[in-house]
């Protein structure tokens, strides 16, 4: 059984916890607030946190996250103007915070999901998928196997460069939910 600590107790934090702890792992859940005072105890860390709180995270938990598998969820927007990511162009939040944890295996995954359609394991008519970018191939497995034991579809979509484009992917669909042209219980669906 795989061990999870999701750092951050929002919707997005409730939903990723509900479908790993459905696939039978083990979940604590650190709310931001708790940060330092909390241990980790998970063999996978989701940090389900909004891009700028990572820092402090970072600074507060970088030696226990060394030789983890850190998962990032986060989507770096400019939320002033909601008119791009704020991460250096070609790059990503989860390069940025690989660069900064070079003892972990930082993960792309769960950024092009919206809590309700994780909860719901839906989108639409069809399974929710959960795409996932990152370089060590079992810590990706390892991750996939607890999403897809909890009952929502996971895809390997390459190494960690692939996160660039899953914000991008984010990002438009972030946008297109706040400009109302979509649900937040809709989104982007895989099909075969």
């Amino acid at each position: 059984m795989t061990s999870f600590t999701i750092i951050g107790t929002g919707n997005m934090g409730g939903a990723i916890g509900g479908v790993l702890a459905a696939g039978g792992s083990d979940v604590t859940h650190i709310a931001h607030a708790e940060s330092g005072s909390a241990p980790i105890t998970g063999d996978i860390v989701v940090l389900a946190l909004p891009y700028p709180a990572i820092d402090g995270v970072i600074a507060t938990y970088g030696d226990q996250l060394a030789g983890k598998t850190v998962v990032d969820i986060s989507n770096p927007i400019d939320f002033e103007t909601f008119d791009g990511l704020t991460v250096p162009a070609g790059s990503s939040a989860a390069a940025e915070i690989q660069s900064k944890l070079p003892q972990s295996r930082v993960l792309k995954a769960f950024n092009t999901n919206f809590a309700a359609t994780l909860a719901s394991k839906q989108v639409g008519r069809l399974p929710t998928t959960v795409l996932i970018a990152g370089d060590d191939s079992d810590a990706k497995s390892a991750l996939a196997a607890a999403i897809t034991a909890g009952g929502v579809s996971a895809v390997d979509t390459g190494s960690l460069k692939r996160a660039h484009e899953l914000e991008a992917l984010g990002f438009l669909q972030l946008t297109l939910a706040i400009g109302e042209k979509i649900g937040w219980n809709a989104g982007f669906a895989l099909t075969k």
